[in-house]
């Protein structure tokens, strides 16, 4: 599974929030974070159906999109990215870099705890 650049992972934030939703209804939840132009959106969308990070579905006339990435095992990817290449850390993630987190609930946190804990190279499995 390849990590999601940091625009994508806008997009896909607004997903796990709300989908489905429609390019628009991305473009204005994502629009002031990224301040770029709503054709940007639809290209970055585009890129991310080629690469099965989103699915796309007509509902009512209107094309529509959902994440098929899992949001708990795309941010134990990130965290465990940015702790090996930026931080340079071989060790398992404290989870508590996450409490008060607005993107992840209680029962998520644990789920992510539980991920971060199989560190690669521990022997666990990885997502």
């Amino acid at each position: 599974m390849h990590i999601p650049s940091i625009t994508e992972l806008s997009l896909l934030k607004a997903l796990w929030r709300w989908q489905p939703l429609s390019a628009r209804e991305i473009h204005e939840h994502i629009g002031d974070e990224l301040s770029w132009s709503y054709s940007s959106t639809r290209k970055t969308l585009e890129r991310m159906l080629e690469k099965g990070m989103v699915r796309q579905h007509t509902r009512h006339g209107v094309q529509t999109y959902e994440a098929t990435l899992e949001k708990v095992d795309t941010l134990a990817m990130f965290a465990r990215d940015f702790a090996k290449r930026v931080m340079e850390i071989d060790t398992p993630l404290p989870v508590a870099m996450f409490t008060g987190s607005k993107l992840v609930s209680g029962t998520e946190l644990a789920e992510l705890e539980q991920l971060l804990q199989q560190w690669p190279g521990n022997g666990d499995a990885t997502p």
